[in-house]
């Protein structure tokens, strides 16, 4: 029988994940981003040290400490409730009814299983049924829960529910094609692969819908 060990290194290594919403404990937001910041330079500190890393050296002095901030207020800043984007929409004045499109969102993002990037392209889409959104709305939403640790399947479905909450609409469909850092620079050291994932909802489920938003992000854009 595999030890609890070698279960948890083969659940990581295969990039698998236990449900849609980030895990986090209850008391996650107990402590302030500075007393967050204090507690994860020690323990950079702690890390360089045992690697053997000479922390005196000027290069190195500021490392734990820009490390720490980067950690809490950057790329997972998104775990904070408070970051999250604002909920506005506008009446679709226009009475625009076919499918919006927004392409090629870039998504930087860092996989929860070895805390290396994910860097990609997300391309969102959605059918107005009375509400609009704003484009760089879309952009703040996939920017929002990709700066946390996440798998990508988490991460697909996370920006079609928000997005379904923020419309009112089950006419939402996200692409998140991307390269994994821990598969192309450890491990099999692929440099080529990239891990593409889908979510449909409402009408994008139907065939012609899906196709419709395929070849829409098959388009070459050029300015």
């Amino acid at each position: 029988m595999a030890h609890n060990h070698d279960l948890q290194e083969d659940f990581g290594d295969n990039h698998m994940f236990t449900h849609f919403d980030t895990p986090l404990r209850t008391d996650a937001f107990e402590l302030s981003d500075e007393e967050k910041i204090a507690s994860i330079k020690k323990d950079v500190e702690h890390i360089l040290q045992t690697l053997g890393m000479d922390l005196t050296d000027d290069s190195l002095k500021g490392t734990p400490n820009r490390v720490a901030k980067m950690f809490v207020k950057e790329i997972f800043g998104g775990l904070n409730p408070k970051k999250k984007p604002s909920s506005s929409t506008f009446e679709n004045k226009y009475k625009y009814g076919e499918m919006l499109v927004e392409k090629n969102i870039t998504v930087y993002s860092t996989c929860e299983h070895h805390l290396l990037p994910i860097v990609g392209r997300a391309h969102v889409a959605y059918i107005s049924n009375g509400n609009v959104v704003g484009l760089s709305k879309m952009n703040r939403i996939v920017d929002y829960f990709a700066k946390r640790p996440q798998v990508q399947e988490r991460l697909t479905i996370q920006i079609v529910r928000e997005l379904q909450r923020v419309l009112n609409t089950e006419d939402v469909a996200c692409i998140i094609d991307a390269k994994h850092l821990c598969v192309n620079s450890r491990g099999i050291r692929d440099i080529e692969s990239s891990t593409v994932t889908a979510e449909f909802g409402g009408k994008f489920k139907e065939e012609a819908t899906r196709r419709e938003f395929l070849e829409y992000i098959k388009l070459e854009t050029s300015f």
